[in-house]
């Protein structure tokens, strides 16, 4: 039983090189440098990892596909998590079915229900809001379901994630700690659990922590778009707000354009922090700070989780909770 226990994040970390590092010396990839492959093959076999021996076992019956439900496939948040998930599930010599719902409630279980009807082996959920329908529709599946990016807050299905309410609450910390007193949150719908039970509680709890009260008017809930963050700023400066922290990065570039294309400076007179640290935080100027989340690796773990919830290894945990960081920019002072 011991060998099944090596991962493909025991390999990364003992040949310290990345996940995606790793997969693609498994899959023989070619863009990885001799010297680093030598290294990631002689780690391998010191730990007898052996990433076949899930299709290996494989009974005939199985169809070996997976399906995997994004609800924007263009938002790069989402995108980055894919490529964890199809790296690994290639690994495994499993194949991808790959669904977008639009955010939409109906849809995301019309897709379920069509991807159940394909006879998936197993399906990965990435979607802003668990509703009791989806949960249903979880229960009912004989196919193991896994939430990557994703919460439930009743907890119900296996999840992989970061610790989001510390994540925000280190954040606004932040920007309290530069002397703001009224800070902007800014995210999308309240009836996502990830808004109103994890970022929003998070928000709180550095307020509170500061002595600072909660002024439900610092809130703003709105769609995860540029246009809808660029909208916003005339709503920002009637609420007197001197720093905001945003829930979604293509929101939050919207809100700093917004912002600067009425003559306010960033950072000077109005910090940002965002909370995804896609490729859009490095695209825009100034810059963006953000919450980073290792999206390749909750992809990738939360694929790995599914692979032994599908082959009925044992899992220790079910809700899987990887480390965030804090990455400064040139958004906050």
């Amino acid at each position: 039983m011991e060998k099944q226990t090596v991962t493909i994040y025991d390999v990364a970390r003992e040949a310290a090189v990345s996940m995606a590092t790793v997969s693609r010396v498994v899959n023989g990839n070619p863009n990885v440098k001799p010297a680093t492959r030598k290294k990631v093959l002689e780690v391998i076999d010191r730990l007898d990892y052996r990433p076949n021996a899930v299709a290996r076992g494989l009974a005939s019956k199985k169809t070996t596909t997976i399906g995997v439900i994004i609800p924007d496939v263009t938002n790069a948040y989402f995108s980055s998590l894919a490529r964890g998930i199809d790296d690994i599930a290639m690994m495994y010599k499993y194949n991808i079915i790959l669904t977008n719902s639009d955010e939409n409630g109906g849809k995301e279980v019309q897709v379920l229900n069509t991807l159940m009807a394909k006879q998936v082996d197993g399906i990965i959920f990435m979607g802003n809001q668990v509703t009791d329908e989806l949960r249903e529709e979880f229960r009912r599946s004989k196919a193991p379901v896994v939430l990557a990016g994703s919460v439930d807050a009743e907890k119900t299905q296996p999840s992989v994630n970061i610790d989001y309410v510390a994540a925000v609450a280190e954040a606004v910390k932040n920007l309290i700690d530069h002397g703001n007193q009224k800070i902007a949150f800014v995210s999308g719908s309240m009836k996502q659990a990830i808004n109103h039970d994890y970022r929003l509680k998070g928000y709180k709890k550095a307020l509170k922590d500061a002595g600072i009260a909660y002024d439900d008017k610092l809130v703003f809930e709105t769609d995860y778009t540029y246009k809808a963050g660029q909208s916003l700023e005339p709503a920002l400066s009637a609420a007197g707000a001197t720093a905001a922290f945003v829930g979604d990065d293509e929101l939050a570039a919207g809100v700093m354009n917004g912002l600067t294309d009425a003559g306010v400076d960033v950072p000077g007179e109005f910090e940002v922090i965002t909370s995804n640290d896609t490729k859009l935080t490095e695209l825009v100027r100034p810059k963006m700070s953000s919450i980073t989340q290792p999206l390749y690796d909750i992809g990738a773990v939360a694929m790995r989780l599914l692979t032994k919830l599908m082959n009925n290894e044992s899992v220790d945990e079910n809700t899987v909770i990887l480390p965030y960081g804090l990455m400064k920019r040139s958004s906050t002072k």
